[in-house]
């Protein structure tokens, strides 16, 4: 049986190569206190590439992940810490992000804002809101009120980390939505020809507007779990390179920029090789700014190698691109 050489099959082999180079060459990458260690560091990586790689199958790109991630679960945890009850807090949280999601797909679906432009902008908003009038500390604490949901990421599950098992149950999710449902495919449809889609009778404006609220609600996910393991919320993760470690997954995974294309073992086989790099890079005490530097440049390469296999072309490059 010939395998054919896609992208996901090309990253896959690299990532093969690199982990059994590092397993030979570097001390300790073997053993399987750093391996889960190394799943467990790109698990909410993984989860927000999930979120990230919908939107791009839709031909679009949601900058402002970082926000939904940090803004609403952050105030989730201070709210709780002032004496709101668990449930209270978490729906405040949830309103929040539903509200963002459908203002982004609004915006980009109604209003035909570029989503690049509409999500760069809301993101600064969201992050702006939240660090100069919503919360009191730029490190907002985890307190025994949050203990209810602190299962999302402690604990092992089999052996395994919970973020990753999160991981794992939103990968199962995303791909049954996406392969199983009527929307999901709707989304493919829009992401490989809008124009075609809209002429066909799909209501590609509220499946727009959808992708973004799904975002959303990942990126509050990936922020919970994210809190419950580390027992905190940096609330200025926003002004981190973190937005385009998710991009990196999604583009290397083999996701095409041009819609339509791609799934979730796309950014699964992502997530596997950026955390194997970052993790050899941090065994081998590589500085953060070269780190910044590499990923910059594997960025490029991952994006130079989609423009030759997802070309675009006068008829898919059009408005509603990214």
């Amino acid at each position: 049986m010939k395998i054919k050489p896609t992208q996901q099959n090309i990253v896959f082999a690299i990532f093969i190569v690199m982990a059994a180079g590092f397993a030979l060459f570097l001390p300790g990458f073997a053993k399987i206190e750093n391996l889960l260690t190394l799943l467990q560091n790109v698990a909410i990586l993984g989860i927000l590439g999930l979120g990230m790689a919908m939107v791009v199958i839709g031909r679009g790109i949601d900058i402002s992940m970082i926000a939904t991630l940090a803004v609403p679960s952050g105030l989730v945890l201070q709210m709780v810490q002032h004496g709101q009850s668990l449930p209270g807090a978490l729906a405040v949280g949830l309103v929040i992000a539903l509200v963002f999601g459908a203002i982004n797909g609004w915006l980009i679906a109604y209003a035909e804002v570029p989503s690049l432009f509409t999500t760069l902008a809301s993101g600064l908003f969201l992050a702006g809101l939240g660090q100069g009038y919503l919360f009191e500390l730029e490190v907002v604490q985890w307190s025994p009120g949050m203990d209810g949901i602190a299962w999302l990421g402690r604990g092992k599950l089999a052996g395994l980390p919970m973020p990753v098992v999160m991981f794992a149950v939103a990968t199962l999710l995303l791909g049954l939505f996406l392969r199983r449902l009527r929307a999901g495919a709707f989304i493919y449809a829009i992401g490989d020809n809008p124009f075609g889609a809209r002429a066909t009778g799909l209501p590609t404006r509220p499946i727009m507007v959808l992708e973004y609220v799904l975002a959303a609600l990942i990126g509050l996910f990936a922020g919970l779990v994210m809190a419950a393991s580390v027992s905190s919320m940096p609330t200025r993760i926003y002004n981190s390179t973190m937005v385009y470690d998710v991009v990196l997954v999604v583009v290397l995974g083999g996701i095409g920029l041009s819609g339509g294309r791609g799934g979730v073992l796309n950014v699964v086989v992502g997530t596997l090789l950026i955390g194997t790099m970052l993790n050899g890079m941090t065994i081998l005490d590589v500085s953060y700014s070269v780190q910044n530097i590499i990923k910059g440049v594997v960025l490029l390469v991952a994006i130079l190698i989609d423009s030759i296999l997802n070309p675009r072309n006068e008829e898919t490059a059009q408005q509603g691109d990214i």
